[in-house]
C-alpha cells in the first residue's frame, strides 16, 4: 500500500509540474522535456496497473493501463502488463494481441519476452518452440535482473513436451543464479517423478515443504505423488490445502476436474 500511495505522489507531481501531461505545456519546454513527461506519467500508470494486478484488482488495473496509453501509445510496458491481465481473464485473444504489440515496441525487452514465451507455452502448446525462443530472447540482455525466472520457465515447457534432458539443463541453469528457486527446485522434483523414481520424489518434496513456501505446482506435484504411492489420507490433506490456498490456479481447476470424474 505504501508503495502505491508512493507513486500517486510522484504522479500528482509530474501532473501538477506539467500542468496535466495532455495539455499543452508552456515555460520554455524543450520537445524533448516534453517527451520525458509524457513517458514519466506513462511509467507511473504502468507501475501501479502492475501493482493492481498483483493485488487481483483487475478494473483498476486496467483503468491504469488506459491512462498510460493515453499518455504514451506507443509505451510497451502497459501493453505488457495489459496482456498478463487478459491472460488471467482468460482472455487469449486479446492477450495474444497486446503481447505482439508490446514486442513490436521493444522487441529485446527480457520481461515482456518472458512474459510472451509464458503465454505462449501456457495457452498453445503447438508453439512451444516460438515460446523458448522468446525466453532465449530475455536470457540475451545481460542487464535483465531475473534470468533464472526464463530458464525456469523454458525448463517447465520442456518438462510439458516431456523434454526431461532439456528441462533438467534449463532448471539446473535457474539455480545457479538463485538456488533456491522455488519453480526450479519443484520441476527438478517433478522430472524425478516423471522418471518413476517416486520415493525419491516423494523425499525431495517433503523436504522442500519443510523449508520453502508452498505453491501451487508443489501441492499438485505431492497431490499426484501421493496418490501414486496410494496414501489417500495424504492426497486429501494435500488437494484440501491447494483448493484453500489458491483456489484459482490452473492446479486447483485440475483438482475440481479430478473431483468431478471420480
Amino acid at each position: 500500500m505504501n508503495r502505491i500511495l508512493s507513486m500517486f505522489a510522484l504522479l500528482s507531481l509530474v501532473l501538477l509540474a506539467s500542468g496535466c501531461v495532455q495539455q499543452p505545456i508552456e515555460g520554455g519546454l524543450t520537445k524533448q522535456q516534453l517527451a520525458n513527461r509524457v513517458q514519466e506519467s506513462a511509467r507511473i500508470h504502468t507501475e501501479l496497473a502492475a501493482e493492481y494486478f498483483y493485488r487481483g484488482q483487475m478494473k483498476v488495473a486496467i483503468e491504469e493501463v488506459d491512462e498510460a496509453l493515453k499518455a504514451a501509445s506507443n509505451y510497451a510496458p502497459a501493453y505488457n502488463v495489459m496482456g498478463l491481465i487478459n491472460m488471467k481473464l482468460n482472455q487469449d485473444h486479446q492477450a495474444q494481441i497486446n503481447f505482439q504489440k508490446a514486442i513490436s515496441y521493444a522487441p529485446n525487452d527480457p520481461e515482456i519476452n518472458n512474459n510472451y514465451g509464458w503465454f505462449l507455452c501456457e495457452r498453445f502448446p503447438e508453439r512451444m518452440d516460438q515460446a523458448i525462443g522468446h525466453f532465449m530472447t530475455a536470457l540475451q540482455d545481460p542487464l535483465y535482473a531475473t534470468p533464472e525466472k526464463s530458464y525456469a520457465n523454458a525448463g517447465i515447457c520442456e518438462l510439458k513436451r516431456d523434454n526431461t534432458a532439456e528441462a533438467m539443463s534449463f532448471f539446473r541453469h535457474a539455480l545457479s543464479i538463485k538456488s533456491n528457486f522455488s519453480p526450479a527446485l519443484v520441476g527438478m522434483i517433478e522430472i524425478d517423478f516423471k522418471n518413476g523414481d517416486i520415493a525419491v520424489a516423494k523425499s525431495k518434496l517433503s523436504d522442500f515443504m519443510q523449508h520453502s513456501q508452498q505453491t501451487p505446482e508443489s501441492l499438485w506435484l505431492a497431490v499426484q505423488i501421493e496418490r501414486a504411492v496410494g496414501n489417500r489420507l495424504a492426497e486429501d490433506s494435500y488437494m484440501f490445502q491447494l483448493l484453500k490456498h489458491f483456489p484459482d490456479s490452473k492446479e486447483a481447476i485440475a483438482v475440481r476436474k479430478d473431483r468431478l470424474r471420480q
